[in-house]
């Protein structure tokens, strides 16, 4: 049978998992971008982590994939932080949301106001629930607005809507 969002976002034995950077990871271009060098410790990170920083953006304010990898390596003491997992629980979390709003379910991820998390660069993200169409619909509604590139919207001026360092 298959997992739902909710089983999917539980955390795993041995994560938060330190580990040195290689050129060969998957999210190496992404960490290095942010600073971090071949031989720099980053974390594997979990949900449980990322839940906190997505609940803490208040109305009017948004929060990026780069600043939750920032505040994680922060946390952790090290250089970096995998983008590659840190995004992939952002879009679990964000399913997990709406997969427990639709089921009725009292749980405190219900909570999350995760169309406030963007991808590195102020974009929406397709792969949250109802896809960026959604997320634009919702971020409308708090009065941003967006300029499209190709297929994808950006929100203008995300920088100056960043939250304040965690």
């Amino acid at each position: 049978m298959k997992k739902t969002w909710v089983e999917k976002m539980q955390d795993k034995p041995g994560y938060p998992k330190i580990l040195v950077l290689e050129e060969k990871f998957p999210c190496y271009k992404a960490v290095h971008k942010m600073g971090a060098n071949i031989g720099d410790k980053i974390v594997i990170t979990q949900a449980s982590e990322v839940i906190p920083l997505m609940v803490s953006v208040p109305e009017g304010k948004l929060l990026t994939l780069r600043e939750i990898c920032i505040a994680l390596a922060k946390k952790h003491n090290i250089q970096g932080c995998c983008t590659l997992t840190a995004g992939i629980f952002t879009m679990t979390l964000a399913n997990a949301v709406e997969e427990v709003k639709t089921s009725g379910e009292d749980s405190q991820i219900s909570a999350i106001p995760w169309w406030r998390t963007l991808k590195i660069d102020g974009f929406l993200n397709d792969k949250y629930p109802g896809g960026q169409e959604a997320q634009k619909i919702l971020l409308e509604n708090e009065g941003f607005t967006f300029k499209p590139s190709g297929k994808k919207f950006q929100v203008i001026d995300f920088e100056k809507h960043l939250i304040d360092s965690f």
